[in-house]
């Protein structure tokens, strides 16, 4: 299907006319806020390179900022004032390729539209008034799509308290001005400001002040599921009508009671009456409680609603929110100094999914928002978005429930009771006849490739699983192999075996035969078996050493584009001839030598344009990369990333030397070859009007401000959006996000999948602190520190992310505490944001020294832009539990199964002991670890060997003894095992052996030669936080 064709089909609408353009790079000194609306940046808040006169006083000249993280590393030079940070400037703008792993691009500017300033009275149901202070604004991360706003002076803040029982540390009345743009110490930009651009819309909203005006009510937020009688939209949006049946005849009356703030958020709206403090809100002192960590997995809050639509509400393994609770302006946002955003995980694999298969999809007829569980229906007739507030028809059909089979119901249909649904999509959702499933292999058979011997591994799991590919009777399959030379298959149906037809003028890529190199899966699978078992002894012998990566690839293109499809590419070296060759860069003494990282950006932007020519085809490109040298996976990672595809890395890659890392390549393989996957797709995330999207994380192309181009989508991708709010939302309770994603399945359907989350809107921070969702605000700061890293500097990146915490906590302890008290203080749902922070600064992507080979550093960052949460944080912070004594208390019975719950350990040495094991879960490797004084009657029930001095030095497995203990530790290594789709490897380990270092690695409380101990690092965030 062409790149064009869906954009109407998903309800694109008018697409948006501040399109992406890139910026580059510029760094000058000043004070940077935190989250602000779309700006110039999340920057890092570090002291300057270069020392460098003062900027306008903007900021408080009592703030001291921090110093670098990491310890022993040669200092930075001071910069003459200690209150400036390096920040982007907007600069002249340019079109760009795409939207950027490494280069982002950015809106053009839009000023707010400052609000009027009203004193408020003091918190009660109705609804919440502006208030007028200035506000500080905290440091941001670099990023996409972004654009400059006003920056007011800023101002005191001693006047934002309110008199409260000192039991209950609450700000009830707090002071906001206009929002304000995160440059402290910076000028506003020059002219007058234009009026802000429309944005997010799929139908016709004016770009004009104060020309949005919702068509909404009170009655809106209480989105019972039900009907309300209500006057014509034209009525008074404060207009709130009294609860009455519809008076059209229906098997029964409906009634949609109004809903109170206090009612919306019944533990917050307590709050604010200083009853009692939520367990959120408990004050906690870093350093004085060592066990933050909870006994299990750290749980999600949950957003404060009405009962009933927080049953309705989407999954948070699906959907979450870096905060639960959405304040109402950019300047309150500001304050808080957390990010917002949203993580999504869109195509996972669910056990219960509702699919509906109905001739009318029922959208909004403005801004095109699927019909969930969030709308408001006026009558029998007539439901009012969520998003837009538009009120629109209820078609005939829709009229009729097919799960009840009644009539009369609208509110009862699956699409309004689950937030989770997908749709059979009818024949207008389709430009073209669905594609079937195509794949293409691309096999390096140089002579490196054959030493490591992963051929024999990939045709082995393709023999295995050929009837387990997705697909239907069309399905195709074709192969490319290549080293110097290109090698095509021929497979047509009546030969008698595989012809090889080779091209060797790599500098003009054709096709040798225009047909018989995709064929029929079905019709021709005798063929593919045989070439199959034969492409191992066909290279075993090749003494050809170099590698054509980039002209396979653009013969792959020229084979798929008819079709589009999957193109899985299987490399071990460095592509040093034809198109897209590249050099080393990675030289072991030149990383000693440089001052920082080096060489995070692609080489050659050959393989970022060829993944936009597959993704205008939609082909996608999977990248396998196995191998013990250095292949530049920051330029050759681009040919996936763009093309929404995955990559997977295995270094140092042995069929015979590296056995754990084979085993790890045959799971991905076989989980890869047979999970579910998406052709053709397209995704568009939609939110209620006011909030705005303006950064995307993961892969994939931006086809349009807010539609993300996906030619394949497998269960396993996870995406992240970073969000800005416009306009107040000083007339809503509740706010909503859709994420809308249409594919066509294997099968040949064309399917949309729309997942829809609803949060409540607060009005003061201690609400939002106590909404934040800890592991979500640190996985959306590890995708931005990414991009930082790539646009400016690593340091860059580690400094900013320090600051992320310094600015939470700070304002934390300046804005919510009413009492100020000695330590580190921070609100319980935060207590574990520090210890996130470190690790991410001793994460393989971020980590300082020269130690970190750099494809290993970019594929790490490619990990945390790609998985989605759940299976990222446990890369970023392992789970580590004690082994030698388990119980079944506690246990979880499954299946019949008894799983045993080990306590949660905090990863220092000090939970270590020689008298025992522990086992560390680092999602995709577990870790046993045996003491050398280890029980005696462990290793004989559960390794089934004598003593410490019998265990082997590379064992991979437990054996299966018929004992407890054994049972025990097998149920709940399974079980660890069953929660994720690839394949954790397991190694055991002594204190003799190799992967010892990589444990104890992964200990991040502890300290290192180059970076703080968890309390080390605690005590720098007091200093910069009490300054």
């Amino acid at each position: 299907m062409s790149s064009s064709g869906f954009a109407s089909q998903n309800g694109a609408g008018a697409t948006y006319a501040n399109g992406p353009s890139q910026n580059p790079v510029a760094l000058y000194p000043t004070n940077q806020g935190y989250m602000a609306p779309p700006q110039p940046g999340y920057l890092n808040a570090m002291p300057a390179k270069e020392p460098t006169p003062p900027a306008p006083s903007y900021y408080n000249p009592s703030r001291q900022q921090p110093s670098p993280v990491a310890m022993f590393q040669q200092p930075l030079s001071l910069p003459a004032s200690p209150n400036h940070r390096p920040a982007l400037v907007p600069p002249t703008h340019t079109p760009p390729l795409a939207n950027s792993f490494y280069q982002h691009p950015q809106q053009p500017p839009s000023w707010p539209h400052p609000a009027v300033n009203q004193a408020s009275p003091a918190p009660s149901p109705a609804p919440p008034q502006p208030y007028n202070t200035g506000t500080s604004t905290p440091p941001v991360f670099q990023n996409t799509m972004q654009s400059p706003a006003l920056v007011p002076p800023y101002s005191s803040l001693n006047n934002a308290y309110m008199p409260a029982a000192p039991a209950v540390n609450v700000v009830a009345h707090q002071s906001f001005g206009p929002p304000q743009a995160a440059l402290r110490g910076t000028l506003p930009p020059s002219g007058p400001p234009p009026p802000p651009l429309a944005t997010h819309s799929d139908g016709p909203y004016s770009a004009q002040p104060g020309a949005m005006n919702r068509p909404m009510g009170t009655a809106y937020p209480s989105l019972q599921p039900a009907y309300q009688s209500v006057p014509a939209p034209q009525k008074p949006a404060h207009m709130q009508p009294a609860a009455q049946p519809y008076s059209t005849a229906a098997p029964q009356q409906y009634q949609q009671p109004s809903v109170s703030t206090a009612q919306l958020s019944p533990s917050l709206a307590a709050l604010n009456l200083q009853s009692e403090m939520p367990e959120a809100l408990r004050v906690v002192n870093l350093l004085q409680e060592r066990n933050l960590l909870p006994p299990g997995a750290v749980t999600p809050p949950t957003p404060c609603l009405p009962q009933d639509l927080q049953r309705l509400n989407c999954s948070p393994e699906v959907f979450r929110c870096t905060l639960t609770s959405i304040p109402q302006t950019q300047s309150l946002l500001n304050k808080a100094k957390l990010p917002l955003g949203l993580l999504l995980h869109p195509f996972k694999d669910l056990s219960q999914l509702p699919v509906v298969t109905s001739s009318t999809i029922v959208r909004c007829r403005s801004c095109r928002t699927y019909i969930n569980p969030f709308v408001s229906f006026l009558d029998q007739r007539r439901w009012k978005c969520n998003l837009c507030y538009r009120v629109n028809d209820v078609p005939e059909e829709f009229m009729y429930n097919p799960v009840s089979r009644s009539y009369g119901e609208p509110h009862k249909r699956p699409e309004v009771q689950n937030a989770t649904i997908e749709f059979i999509a009818p024949s207008e959702y389709m430009l073209r006849p669905p594609q079937p499933a195509v794949y293409l292999f691309i096999l390096d058979v140089s002579h490196n490739a054959v030493e490591t011997g992963y051929l024999d591994v990939v045709c082995q799991s393709l023999l295995d699983n050929l009837n387990s590919l997705p697909g239907d009777t069309r399905t195709k399959i074709g192969f490319i192999t290549f080293d110097s030379t290109i090698h095509f298959y021929n497979l047509q149906e009546g030969l008698s075996q595989p012809q090889m037809l080779i091209v060797s003028d790599i500098e003009d890529m054709f096709l040798p035969t225009p047909d018989s190199l995709l064929v029929n899966l079905n019709e021709c699978k005798e063929l593919v078996q045989d070439l199959l078992r034969s492409l191992p002894q066909m290279f075993s012998k090749t003494m050809e050493t170099q590698s054509a990566l980039g002209p396979a690839l653009q013969g792959a293109f020229k084979l798929l584009s008819h079709t589009g499809g999957r193109v899985s590419v299987f490399q071990t070296q460095l592509p040093a001839v034809g198109a897209g060759s590249l050099k080393p860069r990675d030289e072991p003494s030149q990383r000693a030598a440089a001052k920082d990282i080096q060489h995070l950006s692609p080489a050659t932007d050959f393989y970022k344009k060829l993944a936009l020519d597959c993704s205008g085809q939609q082909i996608a490109v999977d990248l396998f990369l196995l191998s013990a040298q250095y292949c530049d996976l920051a330029s050759l990672g681009c040919i996936s990333r763009y093309s929404a595809g995955s990559v997977y890395y295995y270094p140092s890659y042995h069929n015979h030397h590296n056995p754990s890392q084979t085993e790890r390549f045959q799971k991905d393989l076989k989980r890869y070859l047979t999970r579910k996957i998406g052709f053709e797709a397209v995704m568009r995330i939609r939110c209620t009007k006011g909030l705005s999207i303006h950064t995307f994380h993961g892969n994939f192309f931006v086809r349009s401000t807010d539609l993300l181009s996906l030619p394949n989508v497998n269960p396993d991708a996870g995406f992240a959006v970073q969000m800005s709010i416009e306009e107040n939302l000083l007339d809503m309770q509740v706010v909503s996000f859709q994420a809308a994603l249409l594919y066509t399945s294997s099968k040949g359907e064309r399917r949309i999948r729309v997942h829809t989350l609803c949060l409540p809107v607060v009005n003061s921070l201690s609400d939002i602190f106590a909404g934040a969702d800890v592991q979500a605000i640190a996985a959306l700061l590890a995708s931005m520190a990414v991009d930082r890293s790539v646009s400016a500097s690593l340091s860059d990146a580690r400094d900013a992310l320090t600051n992320a915490a310094i600015d939470s906590l700070t304002s934390y302890c300046t804005s919510v505490l009413t009492i100020q008290q000695p330590g580190l203080l921070a609100p319980a749902c935060l207590r574990l944001f520090p210890l996130y922070i470190l690790a991410l600064l001793k994460h393989k992507a971020f980590c300082t020294g020269t130690s970190t080979r750099l494809d290993e550093r970019v594929f790490a960052m490619c990990q945390l832009k790609y998985q989605p949460l759940a299976y990222l944080m446990l890369m970023v912070h392992p789970a580590l539990y004690r082994m030698d004594n388990l119980t079944d208390e506690g246990a979880l019975n499954i299946n019949e199964r008894t799983i045993p719950q080990p306590r949660v350990l905090q990863l220092s040495v000090e939970k270590l002991s020689r008298d025992g094991a522990f086992l560390m879960d680092h999602g995709m490797v577990l870790y046993l670890w045996i003491g050398r004084n280890c029980n005696p009657s462990f290793l004989t029930q559960v390794l089934g060997i004598q003593s410490y001095i019998a265990l082997p030095q590379n064992m991979k497995q437990l054996p299966e003894l018929d004992t407890a203990e054994s049972s025990r530790i097998r149920a709940f290594i399974d079980w660890l095992r069953e929660q994720r789709p690839f394949y954790p490897i397991l190694h055991i380990i002594r204190d003799e052996s190799e992967l010892k270092a990589e444990f104890m690695q992964n200990m991040v409380e502890d300290r290192t030669e180059s970076a703080l101990s968890y309390y080390e690092f605690l005590l720098h965030l007091q200093q910069q936080v009490s300054k």
